[in-house]
């Protein structure tokens, strides 16, 4: 049995994070976007300059919609929202003006901030949803780091309270309609001290690459408030390639890698990935979805160093379980507890019985850093958060020593000839097959056997392969029940914004 990861210091909110770092190491390199480079004593010099202007908007007590792409501005002005006194509501560019209007409806935002490209689609929605301000962001005079030479400093009035909320942050939506989820100041700043019980930073010496969404979670928890928490670098992609990120690993000296599964695979794809060397490399986080066994193991081979897997949600605030950076990783799952957390296994069916080691049922969550609850949704809050716990609608076991094992998520269970069967578990064996690259599985419709498996899988380059070698391949390794009866080949799984394989559209009509 591991023994507890030790909490280490927790700050009062990320926003003193900056404000020590800026005092302490004013000239360490803070953040690296492009031809971007901000110190510390720059970053929190834009933060003020642009929580003065916010303030003069009036969104004191309000909430501020944020809908900038991965940016030195994005880190600036979801700081400078909270330095202004405001919960700050990140939200994807790449959203379409059918699904901003439900989103910014929700907020009810006092202002939006958002990119120069999308003038018009924003000036169209602030009409139909009634938001009066909207603050342009882009380069030149448009840029927020215009004040990185203006004498200032985060001064203590601007700091927030640790109950106030600091995040409205949306859920996937990947097994139905989006929800709000508040987060407060101190369970940001509880999340990422708990992180770093069981994946320690080293003070001034990291330097983290980003190319996951910076309007996502996993990216705001993991990448720019753990760089924060240990006065490293966050060098951030403007957008993701595989040969842009390889490059950022050598160039910039990448020490840790906040990625994801299809991150992973693409760059285990790359031609150039066996001709790189990445020697600074201490560790690669993976998040945001189930990482399958192989890719792990190919990674770790390919780079030699570890991957860390990872589990979590919005409604954690990021991540809550890690594998340990020192101690043991185990394969397969994702982790331990982080300090202070609590994980338990309850029965699936009324959550009230907790279950012993190797028995799978739902996940519960308690800890400092979870949600204060969804937005204006009381009856989904009292659903999910019972007696100081979060149920997390999410499948898995806990092993005799504590380490947590995800089997699916409970909504995605599949239920063949009377069996339960979960995708993952499926799709880790499709992984296995040297011709997949990618797989996803659901359950549709069977007269037969009331639902039958669908597997999505897209081949690996150059490789042929047919249906009747992947049913061979999963018999070799399944029950008969858990076998897809349907196959079907596709050239990319589609991706939700935040990269997760986006199942509620191959479960629509047509997609299997």
């Amino acid at each position: 049995m591991p023994s507890k990861p030790k909490l280490p210091t927790v700050f009062p909110t990320v926003l003193h994070l900056l404000a020590a770092a800026a005092s302490a190491s004013p000239e360490r390199e803070a953040l690296v976007c492009g031809t971007d480079r901000l110190t510390y004593e720059e970053y929190a010099r834009c933060v003020t300059g642009y929580a003065a202007v916010l303030r003069e908007a009036g969104v004191r007590g309000g909430r501020v919609a944020v809908i900038l792409g991965n940016s030195v501005d994005i880190c600036i002005a979801l700081l400078a929202v909270q330095a202004a006194g405001a919960q700050v509501a990140p939200i994807n560019p790449l959203l379409t003006e059918h699904e901003l209007v439900p989103l910014l409806e929700d907020i009810d935002a006092a202002a939006i901030v958002h990119d120069v490209k999308l003038i018009a689609m924003i000036q169209s929605v602030s009409k139909r949803v009634g938001v009066r301000r909207q603050l342009v962001v882009g380069p030149g005079e448009l840029s927020l780091s215009r004040w990185r030479s203006t004498p200032a400093s985060i001064e203590p009035d601007m700091l927030p309270r640790p109950e106030a909320l600091a995040l409205l942050l949306y859920t996937g939506g990947t097994t139905g309609a989006p929800k709000g989820v508040d987060l407060t100041h101190a369970a940001c700043a509880y999340g990422v001290a708990g992180l770093n019980s069981l994946v320690p930073t080293r003070p001034e010496m990291e330097r983290l690459l980003c190319a996951t969404p910076l309007s996502h979670i996993y990216a705001i928890a993991v990448g720019m408030y753990n760089a924060l928490y240990c006065c490293g670098t966050l060098a951030i992609l403007p957008r993701y390639s595989a040969d842009a990120l390889l490059d950022a690993l050598e160039n910039e000296a990448i020490t840790m890698l906040v990625g994801g599964p299809t991150m992973f695979t693409g760059l285990l794809g790359h031609e150039s990935l066996p001709h790189r060397r990445f020697p600074h490399l201490r560790c690669s986080y993976s998040g945001a979805s189930a990482l399958p066994e192989e890719t792990m193991r190919r990674w770790e081979r390919a780079t030699g160093s570890p991957v860390l897997e990872g589990y979590g949600q919005t409604e954690t605030g990021g991540g809550v379980v890690f594998n340990p950076l020192e101690g043991v990783r185990k394969p397969g799952s994702v982790g331990i507890p982080m300090a202070g957390v609590e994980v338990e296994i309850v029965d699936s069916a009324t959550g009230t019985t907790v279950l012993p080691a190797g028995e799978t049922g739902e996940i519960r969550i308690r800890g400092p850093q979870l949600m204060a609850g969804y937005r204006g949704r009381p009856q989904d809050t009292a659903a999910a958060r019972r007696d100081g716990w979060l149920y997390t609608t999410d499948i898995g076991h806990l092993d005799a020593d504590g380490y947590l094992y995800i089997s699916d998520r409970k909504k995605d269970m599949v239920i063949v000839s009377g069996f339960n069967v979960y995708p993952r578990a499926v799709e880790e064996v499709l992984y296995r097959h040297p011709d997949v690259l990618e797989a996803a599985v659901i359950g549709v419709p069977d007269e037969y056997q009331g639902e039958a498996l669908a597997a999505f899988v897209v081949p690996r380059p150059g490789c042929r392969i047919d249906a009747d070698a992947v049913v061979r391949h999963c018999r070799a390794q399944l029950a008969p029940y858990k076998v897809p009866r349907r196959i079907v080949f596709v050239e990319a799984l589609p991706k939700t914004a935040a990269g997760k394989i986006d199942k509620r559209r191959l479960r629509e009509p047509g997609g299997a």
